[in-house]
């Protein structure tokens, strides 16, 4: 890794080498925690400092004594995996009174430690930032108590704090998502799932309960994620009136063959008079109006527990190494801060300014200003909740705008999870926006033959849950059969397409551009939307589907390593797909805590590999007793999966035993998570959007006519953002003989991986977030707010 000046840093150039640093847990657990303690520890470490566990959070501070214990490497080997937090959490009342916290900074000064990272919700960072501030005058009482001497004031005269928030209601500002809200909602749609079954079966109506006492986020999120009928949050109160608006949805569904009815409430729901709605308000408004079998499941503490999420245990591990980088570069004017991931980037936020901005939410709740306080917590929530409102209620065809327009929806390349999903939101806001939707079956081999028909709202209802592509997909491209599909666009008067897909789509509308040239036909408007689980489509960090194959390497890679404990040491070689693109190797590997990957973007050689056995062998004689090293299908034609399972079985010999598996299509199936639920819901309702957009734009003498390049695009998160960009564009950053965009952000997650694998490595700080100010129009944080 470089400096944009081309100086490599080494992770000598990161010292800590006098520094203590101490982690702990605060307030309620969330799935994740441990993850982000972990990296702290393993951070902390590698840059040469001491890092001390604090058990029972600010409890385990006042009380001090063995709950301030020095951590090891090996100390938080086997953690990642674990939801709740290991070092425990507890409130304490003692730590908000002055005495507490002199008692808190004497403990803290026996031990050197004048550097904190503190895990926990807006309350827990609140006191750690009261405590920073008054700590020279707890200094100052400690020495005229004679409990600390004089030149110890000068030697620990401040105390530097760093923040990560954790909490499964994803309540604070400032941030795109607080560790443990990604695995609440895995809990929440597990569930949701699991009772759609029932309930489809007896015809039922089901009232579900949420955690979100003062915010929405699951309960707006989980209804998204399931298609919900309704959805009631404390942000954003129902109008009066809403009982029979209500009745009047669930009947109307029932009247068009849909056999269940779903209704989740956040546990802090209220209406316009901030009366709390109950669900058993709720469920007995709807028996004694409809009469429907109706019953309630509150789902209570199972959202805290299990085993966390992919994407909490990244986001986590991320989060922990910065916080230490973070604690590295901070100075004694330098203002308490919190890290987190803006898209796909570190930022660092003033603590103050971030807990400041949520209270506001509360208080303009309290006020009854609900539209502000949906204002306030950020772009992102926003955006759900409009996405909600226009894919769950259904305007009288009276009310919609009438575009005569016709619109084509199809699936290209391999299956993915979330792509139905992404189906469902194009057909919906495209009728809501007046065209006229078309499904094509089976790609683009589908359009030749003519396999496209008409498809309604109520089509595809219940489709976001489902896997694979209820379309049909195909990897055939268009180029050979132009001819065909040109007459059948002529035929159905398509008048724009959406394509759904990985890099056969790209492949796909570069061959459409070129063949506009020859056939007027594809002179229409035509987007692109990623979809595959190889994450390899240029032009966008993240692809529909990418999160579920981590979540299936992730949980596969848990089980295995889980069948080891108890025996002999063991290694196991795993092999992922992603074709030549390293992505799930390499963040699967983080989220499962692999001491190695193999990627085709980073060559290797046999002395590589014989380092990587080496170190392992060494770790094994000394610490952990399961290793696990992940290859990805084509990192290299010569050193294939068996034949490093062949290394690592002899060169292991007396230290460990192998085992290999070959993860396989079970990488592409099952249901879609809520990340790629929500990602294939709002990445598509936004390119339908712009569809609408550009056939205004591009009709003109009675019929649509888009021939220039920004009208042939592909919609990609970049950084911090959905951006179009004319596929023309992106050949230049294609490698198109290994299918893969010439650059990557995700091999920045390399080295982090290694270092967390007790390897010494280069890192690149370039990269690391540096203090910015909440802006409070800047998304929470910005339209992809991680897709979620």
């Amino acid at each position: 890794m470089a400096h944009p000046d081309g100086k490599k840093i080494f992770f000598e150039n990161l010292s800590g080498a006098g520094k203590a640093i101490a982690v702990l847990t605060s307030g309620g657990d969330a799935q994740g925690m441990n993850a982000a303690v972990r990296a702290v520890v393993r951070m902390g470490l590698y840059v040469g400092a001491k890092v001390y566990f604090i058990h029972e959070g600010y409890q385990g501070m006042v009380d001090g004594g063995d709950n301030i214990e020095e951590a090891s490497w090996e100390s938080v080997s086997s953690m990642l995996q674990v939801g709740g937090t290991v070092i425990g959490s507890a409130r304490c009342k003692e730590f908000r009174t002055h005495e507490g916290r002199l008692k808190a900074a004497h403990n803290l000064l026996q031990r050197g430690i004048t550097n904190l990272c503190v895990i926990g919700g807006d309350g827990s960072l609140t006191g750690a930032n009261l405590f920073r501030e008054e700590w020279s005058g707890l200094l100052a009482e400690l020495v005229e108590q004679g409990l600390i001497e004089e030149d110890a004031v000068q030697k620990y005269s401040a105390l530097h704090i760093v923040g990560m928030v954790g909490s499964i209601d994803n309540d604070f500002c400032g941030t795109d998502m607080t560790i443990g809200t990604d695995s609440a909602l895995h809990r929440i749609i597990e569930v949701v799932d699991a009772i759609m079954t029932t309930a489809q079966s007896h015809q039922r109506t089901f009232v579900l309960e949420v955690m979100g006492r003062h915010c929405g986020y699951l309960a707006l999120v989980s209804a998204l994620a399931c298609g919900a009928d309704w959805v009631l949050i404390p942000e954003m109160p129902p109008e009066d009136g809403w009982e029979e608006k209500m009745c009047q949805k669930l009947s109307a569904n029932r009247a068009g063959k849909k056999r269940l009815n779903i209704i989740i409430v956040a546990e802090g729901a209220i209406d316009r008079n901030t009366k709390p709605i109950t669900t058993d308000y709720i469920k007995d408004l709807v028996v004694k109006s409809l009469g429907f079998d109706t019953r309630v499941t509150i789902l209570g503490h199972v959202q805290r527990g299990g085993t966390p999420s992919a994407f909490d245990r990244i986001l986590a591990s991320r989060m922990g190494v910065e916080a230490v980088l973070a604690l590295l570069e901070t100075t004694a004017n330098t203002p308490a801060c919190v890290v987190s991931l803006c898209g796909n980037q570190s930022v660092r936020l003033p603590l103050m300014e971030c807990v400041q901005m949520t209270q506001e939410v509360q208080k303009a709740m309290d006020d009854k200003r609900f539209e502000e306080a949906v204002k306030l917590r950020g772009r992102s929530f926003e955006n759900n909740l409009r996405t909600y409102k226009l894919l769950a209620h259904r305007k009288p065809e009276s009310d919609l705008p009438v575009s005569n327009f016709n619109v084509a929806v199809l699936n290209v390349g391999a299956p993915a999870a979330g792509m139905n999903a992404a189906v469902r939101s194009a057909v919906r806001v495209g009728i809501s926006e007046g065209h006229k939707m078309f499904a094509v079956s089976d790609g683009f081999e589908g359009f030749y033959k003519g396999q496209i028909k008409e498809i309604k709202w109520g089509d595809v209802g219940g489709w976001t849950g489902q896997g694979g592509s209820l379309l049909g997909t195909k990897r055939t491209l268009p180029a050979k059969h132009a001819e065909k599909i040109a007459d059948q666009i002529r035929k159905h008067n398509i008048n724009a397409l959406l394509v759904i897909g990985g890099f056969e789509a790209f492949l796909s509308l570069l061959e459409l551009l070129t063949a506009r040239e020859k056939y007027g036909e594809f002179c229409v408007p035509m987007v692109m939307v990623p979809a595959t689980v190889s994450n390899n489509v240029p032009g966008s960090d993240l692809s529909i589907g990418a999160d579920t194959a981590l979540n299936a390497i992730t949980t596969t890679c848990d089980r295995i390593k889980q069948s080891a404990s108890g025996t002999k040491r063991r290694v196991f070689i795993i092999e992922t797909m992603g074709g030549y693109c390293g992505y799930l190797a390499t963040v699967g590997g983080l989220a499962a805590g692999a001491d190695a990957a193999y990627i085709y973007e980073e060559p290797f050689d046999i002395k590589d590999l014989q380092a990587n056995v080496e170190h392992l062998t060494e770790k094994m004689k000394t610490s952990i007793q399961r290793g696990l090293v992940l290859r990805n299908e084509n990192s290299n034609e010569n050193y294939t999966t068996d034949f490093i399972y062949q290394l690592y079985s002899e060169e292991g010999r007396g230290v460990f035993d192998c085992r290999k598996n070959v993860l396989g299509h079970m990488q592409q199936g099952g249901a879609p998570s809520p990340f790629d639920r929500n990602f294939g819901t709002k990445i598509s309702a936004k390119a339908m959007q712009w569809i609408s957009k550009k056939l205004v734009e591009t009709f003109r003498h009675g019929r649509v006519f888009a021939n220039s390049e920004d009208t042939c695009c592909l919609l990609g998160m970049r950084r911090r953002a959905l951006v179009f960009q004319p596929v023309v564009q992106l050949t230049e950053e294609t490698d198109f003989v290994h299918r893969i965009p010439k650059e990557q952000w995700w091999l920045k997650l390399r080295p982090l991986m290694k270092i967390l694998a007790k390897y010494k490595t280069s890192y690149d700080v370039s990269d690391s977030g540096q203090l910015e100010h909440v802006d409070r129009n800047r998304p929470k944080e910005s339209d992809a707010s991680v897709a979620m």
